[in-house]
């Protein structure tokens, strides 16, 4: 369709979901929909009521160009500059990884353990661990840290957005963190090997950070050292909520038990993959 026409709004919505579905885009009608929506920040059910109407220029052309970045291998998530999370509609771009569904379900187990006190997200990244768990509890302080003053700046603009009382520090892990001040410390720490970092798909290779995902020569490197530090930074009976890989479930588990961690549990996400290691500061040491 050249491109100084101006097409109806089904027939824009049909060309770009052909050129969606032929790069490979699952629910490609769905994607061009929502592109439509995005754009024209309204409701995909206008091209539905009324697809005969002549759609102008500049729009046609702007949606065009979106489509080609999906079409590109872009995320859906970075073209459309938004995700939602759990409550939060939150800005996400190639500064921090993109908040998955499976990351949900660590806010919940934490807050069946603990809903007050001072809270801490370690490696906060856009800040949705962090900002979902200040909207959802009673908690009197929350921290987000981060090692990325980029992912930090990501994660400010979520938290201004959000209107939340968050504090942001920039430091490697917990050391930025005063010792035995929190009571409860989230995180979702990098976890791949860089064997399995390489055989991800290049839709996450290309447009996420290798920092957030790639943790030493088996994966656990990060992990490791959250066990030892969160020991420092929480209270007696303070809890620790990990995401994890699946295939390394046990072995944190281990490890966390070897360090003198107390009820330690590990839970399967919504896919049924043991995905979150849970753990209690004992109060003596």
């Amino acid at each position: 369709m050249p491109s100084d026409m101006a097409p109806t709004r089904r027939s824009l919505i049909a060309e770009a979901t052909a050129a969606l579905s032929s790069a490979g885009v699952a629910e490609p009608r769905r994607e061009a929909l929502r592109l439509w929506s995005e754009l024209r920040g309204g409701s995909p059910v206008e091209v539905l009521l009324d697809g005969e109407a002549e759609t102008d220029v500049a729009t046609a052309s702007a949606l065009r160009q979106v489509v080609g970045r999906r079409v590109a291998g872009e995320p859906l998530a970075h073209v459309t500059g938004r995700i939602g999370f759990r409550t939060l509609d939150l800005m996400c771009d190639r500064r921090a990884l993109i908040p998955r569904p499976e990351t949900e379900g660590l806010v919940d187990l934490l807050l069946a353990r603990v809903r007050t006190g001072r809270l801490a997200d370690i490696g906060t990244g856009s800040g949705c661990l962090a900002l979902s768990l200040a909207a959802e509890g009673g908690f009197a302080h929350v921290s987000a840290v981060d090692v990325s003053a980029a992912a930090l700046a990501l994660a400010r603009a979520n938290r201004d957005a959000c209107d939340a009382r968050v504090d942001l520090m920039r430091g490697d892990l917990c050391q930025p963190l005063r010792a035995a001040s929190f009571d409860a410390v989230v995180s979702n720490p990098p976890y791949l090997t860089a064997a399995e970092y390489e055989a991800l798909d290049p839709s996450v290779k290309r447009w996420e950070p290798a920092a957030a995902l790639v943790s030493g020569p088996d994966g656990l490197h990060a992990t490791g050292r959250l066990l030892q530090e969160t020991r420092r930074v929480l209270r007696g009976g303070g809890w620790l909520a990990l995401e994890v890989d699946c295939t390394r479930a046990a072995a944190v588990a281990a490890q966390a038990g070897a360090l003198g961690w107390m009820d330690i549990a590990i839970h399967a996400d919504l896919f049924g993959r043991e995905r979150y290691l849970l753990a209690r500061r004992s109060a003596q040491s």
